[in-house]
């Protein structure tokens, strides 16, 4: 709007000689299409029932693994890897870490491993150690309070 202009019972967004989108297109407004296609976009995005809304970790059997490196090393044609790696929907390098731990000989490496914070064991003789450094610091404070008491014993001895 330019300063100095009155503009009196008009909107103050829009000036008599704008138009909107709708009147330039000849369409039907923006906001009522979505609610006359059906209801859809009014009641909210639709979810894809394909995809799931948070992925799981997915987990090899040490039988599936063998069984695809067996399938690998079958093939003698080139791009038959590729082939097989899309099919069954892995990655090269998982391929190439489930050799590693082939060749290493660890059937348990094969297995999927835990995820998280290691169980730490608990050793029996730190128990013990903290068990008797309390009972150290217990007998501290008795053995204080009896020379506390032994000193005000002997003053008042001398007193009398």
């Amino acid at each position: 709007m330019v300063s100095g202009e009155a503009n009196f019972g008009e909107d103050p967004e829009r000036r008599s000689d704008s138009r909107s989108e709708t009147e330039r297109s000849g369409g039907a407004s923006p906001k009522f299409a979505a609610a006359s296609a059906g209801g859809l976009a009014a009641a909210g995005a639709v979810s894809d029932p394909e995809v799931t809304d948070k992925p799981k970790r997915r987990r090899f059997t040490a039988e599936y693994k063998l069984s695809l490196l067996k399938k690998a090393d079958a093939c003698t044609q080139p791009g038959e890897v590729g082939a097989l790696l899309r099919r069954e929907g892995v990655y090269s390098s998982t391929l190439s870490q489930w050799r590693r731990q082939k060749d290493a000989g660890t059937l348990s490496a094969l297995k999927p491993k835990r995820r998280g914070r290691k169980v730490q064991e608990v050793n029996p003789l730190a128990v013990r150690v903290t068990e008797l450094e309390r009972e150290v610091q217990h007998l501290q404070v008795k053995l204080r309070q009896a020379e506390t008491i032994l000193d005000v014993q002997k003053k008042l001895c001398s007193m009398v």
